[in-house]
Protein backbone atom coordinates (compact mmCIF):
# COMPACT_ATOMS: atom_id res chain seq x y z
CA UNK A 1 0.00 0.00 0.00
CA UNK A 2 2.93 2.22 0.45
CA UNK A 3 4.60 1.95 -2.56
CA UNK A 4 1.33 2.05 -4.29
CA UNK A 5 0.52 5.57 -2.64
CA UNK A 6 3.87 6.94 -2.90
CA UNK A 7 3.80 6.21 -6.82
CA UNK A 8 0.16 7.92 -7.25
CA UNK A 9 1.92 11.07 -5.62
CA UNK A 10 4.99 11.28 -7.12
CA UNK A 11 3.65 12.24 -10.74
CA UNK A 12 1.46 14.86 -8.89
CA UNK A 13 4.56 16.38 -7.22
CA UNK A 14 6.57 16.14 -10.72
CA UNK A 15 3.28 18.32 -12.45
CA UNK A 16 3.62 20.66 -9.94
CA UNK A 17 6.92 20.93 -10.55
CA UNK A 18 6.82 21.00 -14.08
CA UNK A 19 3.90 23.75 -13.97
CA UNK A 20 6.36 26.08 -11.66
CA UNK A 21 9.15 25.93 -13.98
CA UNK A 22 6.90 26.30 -16.91
CA UNK A 23 5.78 29.65 -15.42
CA UNK A 24 9.52 30.83 -14.54
CA UNK A 25 10.61 30.18 -17.42
CA UNK A 26 7.55 31.52 -19.12
CA UNK A 27 8.32 35.49 -16.65
CA UNK A 28 11.55 35.23 -18.20
CA UNK A 29 10.42 35.29 -21.86
CA UNK A 30 7.81 37.77 -21.33
CA UNK A 31 9.84 39.69 -19.70
CA UNK A 32 12.63 39.96 -21.95
CA UNK A 33 10.73 39.51 -25.02
CA UNK A 34 6.95 40.79 -24.57
CA UNK A 35 3.85 38.87 -25.14
CA UNK A 36 3.83 38.75 -28.91
CA UNK A 37 7.04 38.14 -29.74
CA UNK A 38 7.41 35.30 -27.20
CA UNK A 39 7.91 31.77 -28.87
CA UNK A 40 6.48 28.70 -27.28
CA UNK A 41 9.31 27.49 -28.02
CA UNK A 42 11.24 29.60 -26.53
CA UNK A 43 9.37 29.25 -23.03
CA UNK A 44 9.88 25.43 -23.41
CA UNK A 45 13.80 26.03 -23.62
CA UNK A 46 14.15 28.41 -20.67
CA UNK A 47 11.57 26.35 -19.08
CA UNK A 48 13.69 22.91 -19.80
CA UNK A 49 10.23 21.14 -20.82
CA UNK A 50 8.75 20.20 -23.87
CA UNK A 51 6.17 22.82 -26.14
CA UNK A 52 3.82 19.37 -25.08
CA UNK A 53 4.14 19.77 -20.97
CA UNK A 54 3.09 23.37 -21.51
CA UNK A 55 0.18 22.75 -23.69
CA UNK A 56 -0.16 19.84 -21.15
CA UNK A 57 -1.09 22.66 -18.35
CA UNK A 58 -2.09 25.76 -20.30
CA UNK A 59 -4.40 26.08 -23.12
CA UNK A 60 -2.23 28.58 -25.41
CA UNK A 61 0.27 31.70 -24.87
CA UNK A 62 -2.44 33.87 -23.93
CA UNK A 63 -3.56 31.62 -20.50
CA UNK A 64 -0.02 30.91 -20.04
CA UNK A 65 0.63 34.90 -19.96
CA UNK A 66 -2.05 35.62 -17.94
CA UNK A 67 -1.37 33.03 -15.54
CA UNK A 68 2.20 34.25 -15.22
CA UNK A 69 1.61 38.27 -14.87
CA UNK A 70 -1.14 37.37 -12.06
CA UNK A 71 1.35 35.24 -10.31
CA UNK A 72 4.06 37.36 -10.45
CA UNK A 73 1.58 40.45 -9.76
CA UNK A 74 0.58 38.60 -6.68
CA UNK A 75 4.12 38.42 -5.23
CA UNK A 76 5.00 41.86 -6.14
CA UNK A 77 1.87 43.56 -4.54
CA UNK A 78 2.39 41.48 -1.62
CA UNK A 79 5.80 43.11 -1.22
CA UNK A 80 4.27 46.35 -1.70
CA UNK A 81 1.72 46.47 0.78
CA UNK A 82 4.19 44.98 3.10
CA UNK A 83 6.20 48.16 2.65
CA UNK A 84 3.14 50.09 2.68
CA UNK A 85 1.98 48.94 6.47
CA UNK A 86 5.37 48.94 7.40
CA UNK A 87 5.85 52.42 6.87
CA UNK A 88 2.36 54.21 7.14
CA UNK A 89 1.04 52.04 10.01
CA UNK A 90 2.01 54.90 12.13
CA UNK A 91 2.48 58.74 11.12
CA UNK A 92 4.85 61.08 12.80
CA UNK A 93 6.06 63.38 10.48
CA UNK A 94 3.70 63.06 7.24
CA UNK A 95 6.64 64.64 4.63
CA UNK A 96 9.55 62.29 5.93
CA UNK A 97 7.81 59.57 6.42
CA UNK A 98 6.37 59.42 2.84
CA UNK A 99 9.53 60.29 1.59
CA UNK A 100 10.60 57.22 3.52
CA UNK A 101 8.15 54.74 2.54
CA UNK A 102 8.33 55.94 -1.04
CA UNK A 103 11.94 54.98 -0.96
CA UNK A 104 11.49 51.49 0.20
CA UNK A 105 8.46 51.11 -2.12
CA UNK A 106 10.85 51.87 -4.97
CA UNK A 107 13.33 49.42 -3.76
CA UNK A 108 12.22 45.79 -3.31
CA UNK A 109 10.53 46.69 -7.53
CA UNK A 110 14.37 47.12 -8.13
CA UNK A 111 15.85 43.70 -7.05
CA UNK A 112 13.57 40.52 -5.80
CA UNK A 113 11.05 41.46 -8.61
CA UNK A 114 12.69 43.01 -11.29
CA UNK A 115 11.34 40.19 -13.68
CA UNK A 116 8.01 41.39 -13.12
CA UNK A 117 8.78 45.11 -13.78
CA UNK A 118 10.43 44.44 -16.57
CA UNK A 119 7.13 42.36 -17.85
CA UNK A 120 5.23 45.40 -17.03
CA UNK A 121 7.29 47.34 -19.28
CA UNK A 122 6.73 45.56 -22.01
CA UNK A 123 2.75 44.98 -21.27
CA UNK A 124 3.13 48.90 -21.10
CA UNK A 125 4.49 48.80 -24.49
CA UNK A 126 2.33 46.01 -26.15
CA UNK A 127 -0.91 46.76 -24.44
CA UNK A 128 -3.22 47.10 -27.68
CA UNK A 129 -1.67 43.70 -28.80
CA UNK A 130 -2.59 41.97 -25.55
CA UNK A 131 -6.35 40.78 -24.66
CA UNK A 132 -8.12 43.36 -22.73
CA UNK A 133 -9.44 40.65 -20.39
CA UNK A 134 -5.65 39.62 -19.32
CA UNK A 135 -4.56 43.38 -18.82
CA UNK A 136 -7.74 43.67 -16.31
CA UNK A 137 -7.12 40.66 -14.52
CA UNK A 138 -3.57 41.42 -14.14
CA UNK A 139 -4.68 45.01 -12.50
CA UNK A 140 -7.15 44.01 -10.03
CA UNK A 141 -4.65 41.45 -8.81
CA UNK A 142 -1.93 43.81 -8.35
CA UNK A 143 -1.82 47.71 -8.89
CA UNK A 144 -5.40 48.20 -8.35
CA UNK A 145 -5.04 46.06 -5.29
CA UNK A 146 -1.96 48.25 -3.89
CA UNK A 147 -3.81 51.25 -4.17
CA UNK A 148 -7.02 49.94 -2.28
CA UNK A 149 -4.45 49.53 0.79
CA UNK A 150 -2.90 53.08 0.11
CA UNK A 151 -6.12 54.61 0.08
CA UNK A 152 -7.01 52.88 2.85
CA UNK A 153 -4.36 55.10 4.88
CA UNK A 154 -4.96 58.09 2.91
CA UNK A 155 -8.84 57.78 4.71
CA UNK A 156 -7.52 57.64 7.91
CA UNK A 157 -5.17 60.66 7.61
CA UNK A 158 -8.18 62.47 6.44
CA UNK A 159 -10.21 61.98 9.13
CA UNK A 160 -7.04 62.60 11.86
CA UNK A 161 -7.32 66.27 9.91
CA UNK A 162 -3.84 65.83 8.15
CA UNK A 163 -4.98 65.72 4.28
CA UNK A 164 -7.97 67.18 2.37
CA UNK A 165 -9.09 64.57 0.40
CA UNK A 166 -12.34 63.84 -1.67
CA UNK A 167 -11.27 60.75 -3.36
CA UNK A 168 -8.87 58.52 -1.60
CA UNK A 169 -8.79 56.49 -4.01
CA UNK A 170 -7.62 58.81 -6.74
CA UNK A 171 -5.04 60.38 -4.44
CA UNK A 172 -3.55 57.25 -3.59
CA UNK A 173 -2.54 56.86 -7.53
CA UNK A 174 -1.52 60.30 -8.13
CA UNK A 175 0.90 59.74 -4.76
CA UNK A 176 1.73 56.35 -6.74
CA UNK A 177 2.52 58.03 -10.13
CA UNK A 178 4.34 60.99 -8.20
CA UNK A 179 7.00 59.15 -6.71
CA UNK A 180 7.37 56.75 -9.67
CA UNK A 181 6.99 58.28 -12.09
CA UNK A 182 10.89 59.13 -12.68
CA UNK A 183 12.27 55.88 -10.85
CA UNK A 184 15.15 55.04 -13.48
CA UNK A 185 14.88 51.40 -12.63
CA UNK A 186 11.06 51.81 -14.21
CA UNK A 187 12.56 52.73 -17.61
CA UNK A 188 15.92 50.48 -17.59
CA UNK A 189 15.49 47.25 -14.54
CA UNK A 190 18.95 50.07 -12.90
CA UNK A 191 18.38 51.19 -9.42
CA UNK A 192 19.95 55.08 -8.72
CA UNK A 193 19.95 56.17 -5.73
CA UNK A 194 20.50 59.99 -6.67
CA UNK A 195 17.38 60.08 -9.00
CA UNK A 196 15.05 57.65 -6.62
CA UNK A 197 15.73 60.06 -4.12
CA UNK A 198 15.03 63.25 -5.80
CA UNK A 199 11.85 61.94 -7.60
CA UNK A 200 10.61 60.42 -4.12
CA UNK A 201 11.11 63.96 -2.30
CA UNK A 202 9.82 65.88 -5.01
CA UNK A 203 6.42 63.79 -5.89
CA UNK A 204 6.37 63.44 -2.00
CA UNK A 205 5.98 67.42 -2.02
CA UNK A 206 3.68 67.94 -5.02
CA UNK A 207 0.97 65.35 -3.71
CA UNK A 208 0.97 67.52 -0.31
CA UNK A 209 0.87 70.26 -1.71
CA UNK A 210 -2.10 69.24 -3.58
CA UNK A 211 -3.60 67.73 -0.64
CA UNK A 212 -2.05 68.81 2.48
CA UNK A 213 -4.36 70.56 4.81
Amino acid sequence: MTSERTKTARPRGGLADKRRAILAGALTVFARDGYTRAGIDAIAAAAGVSTRTIYNHFTDKTELFQTVIQESAGRAAEAQIAVIDRHLRKITDLEADLIEFGRALARPTTAEHAEHFALVRQVNAEAGHIPQAVIDAWQETGPLRVRRELAGHLRQWVDRGLLRVHDPDRAALHLMLLISAGNPAHRTGVPDERELDETVTSGVRAFLHGYLR
